[in-house]
């Protein structure tokens, strides 16, 4: 979609439609015949996301609710685009304007990004949708007095709508289309914005000690990978770099535990934790960071044949501690328990956080809306709050008892990978946590997040939601970035 800044004074064109952002309680003062009559007319408030047609001077006109004008905010003038955008994009116009309920340049720039997250399409592969299902408005002009601090506010917003894009492609792509070479293959061309990628294959792996993630690649003709990224933004080259690690199951049939056929063909969304750290990758070299940063992709597809891992199978992971295979549909953890090892040995960071679609349990926990946070250090946990709110990607803060790690001991290895359901995405966080060698750690558990079926946010259309990328943007830029 093109977006421009355009002054209050500049003309309609034709087959525009004219969006006016109204804040709550103020719809009543709208004067001009017909808005107020069709106010008059509805119930029609204001209150964020409510839409309102009316007859005007475009081709057609609706008001936009903005809700209260004291809490009007970044996201507010974010999700108040969207809202527009979702109520005239099949209007058969071709030009979304938008008058924003409060005039300034970062908040007009947070329109744009508003329109460029709910404006996401993927449509590659449709052939033959009809004219009428597609979107027919291509481009915007946002309302302001501001429109030069608007164009300066924008290019660290074009960078990461750009980043969360490439992160919903990744996770909307089919898993015959996106294996793990193919992702690692994408993940390289990011060297066109300045990361360093390195890509190591089963053979690299195989040296390294990596039996816990190799086993579960195993049963599939797909190469395992791990990907690594590197963003050198520091002052400092040789500064302490923070670290984010992915869990990137290409897909998970659950391998000889083999999941139920129902809803099997979402499980190519169970890369969506490596497609949220090379997202994050992708906007810190986007907007140049004052940041060292390393990005970890453990990729692998988990398919069974009859080279495939087996329930009983016992490995012997990087950090030389073995785990008994209970459940091959456990197999996220032990991608990361490699991954995460890997991380800590070779680049000593400041912290690790890994993300990952890690358990069902974490869904039954806290429903779709949140994703799970766990971490051993409150800091980083408090931190990891703090953006996820500025952010409007939630977070709620999950337990690790130590009582509770006593359920994944195994009888004949060091551990096992599964601890049962009680509990199932606490026991799946401290596994993880055996391999972390007391560094200040995080876990995520996206399940729940990283794909919307379907959405309720109108920044995210249904489908991929790139959940994650803004998170730790924000995380980064607040409390880890260098000062200017």
């Amino acid at each position: 979609m093109q977006i421009e800044f355009v002054s209050p004074e500049a003309g309609l064109a034709q087959r525009t439609v004219l969006a006016i952002a109204v804040p709550e309680g103020e719809a009543a003062s709208i004067r001009g015949g017909a808005f107020s009559a069709a106010v008059a007319a509805s119930r029609f408030t204001g209150a964020r996301g409510q839409v309102l047609e009316v007859t005007g001077g475009a081709d057609r006109v609706v008001l936009v609710g903005a809700g209260k004008a004291s809490d009007f905010d970044d996201l507010a003038a974010e999700q108040t685009a969207a809202s527009a955008y979702a109520a005239v994009k099949l209007s058969g116009l071709e030009t979304l304007r938008l008058a924003p309920a409060v005039d300034t340049g970062e908040f007009a720039a947070r329109a744009a990004l508003g329109l460029r997250l709910a404006a996401y399409r993927f449509d590659k592969y449709r052939t033959k949708e009809p004219a009428d299902r597609k979107p027919s408005i291509t481009s915007a002009q946002i309302v302001t007095g501001h429109a030069e601090a608007a164009a300066a506010a924008m290019p660290p917003l074009a960078a990461l709508a750009d980043a969360v894009v490439f992160s919903r492609d990744l996770v909307s792509e089919p898993a015959n289309i996106l294996y793990p070479a193919e992702f690692a293959r994408r993940a390289k061309a990011l060297e066109a914005l300045g990361l360093v990628v390195e890509i190591l294959g089963e053979d690299e792996m195989r040296a390294l000690g990596m039996g816990s993630l190799l086993g579960v690649g195993q049963g599939s003709v797909r190469e395992s990978q791990l990907v690594v990224l590197k963003w050198n933004g520091a002052s400092d080259p040789a500064a302490q770099p923070v670290a984010f690690i992915g869990k990137g199951v290409c897909f998970d049939t659950g391998g000889i535990s083999l999941k139920p056929a129902d809803g099997m063909e979402d499980m190519k969304w169970d890369m969506g934790g490596a497609a949220a750290v090379v997202g994050l990758m992708h906007v810190l070299a986007g907007r140049k960071a004052k940041v060292n940063a390393v990005g970890i992709l453990g990729l692998v597809e988990n398919m069974p044949d009859g080279n495939a891992q087996r329930p009983g199978d016992v490995v012997t992971s990087m950090s030389g501690q073995t785990i008994e295979i209970i459940n091959t549909d456990a197999e996220g953890r032990l991608v990361l328990a490699d991954a995460v090892w890997y991380c800590q040995d070779r680049f000593k960071p400041r912290f690790m956080i890994d993300l990952a679609t890690l358990t069902g349990a974490i869904i039954i926990s806290l429903g779709n809306d949140y994703a799970g946070l766990f971490s051993n250090n409150d800091e980083l946990a408090d931190n990891l709050l703090s953006a996820s709110k500025g952010e409007e990607e939630p977070l709620w803060r999950m337990p690790l008892p130590k009582a509770y790690d006593k359920q994944i001991d195994s009888v004949i290895a060091d551990m096992k990978n599964t601890g049962g359901r009680p509990g199932g995405s606490i026991t799946a966080a401290l596994f993880i946590q055996r391999f972390v060698n007391g560094l200040p750690w995080a876990h995520l558990d996206i399940a729940s997040t990283a794909w919307k079926k379907p959405s309720s946010v109108p920044t995210i259309p249904e489908g991929a939601t790139g959940y994650g990328v803004r998170l730790l943007n924000r995380l980064v830029r607040d409390h880890y970035e260098e000062r200017a």
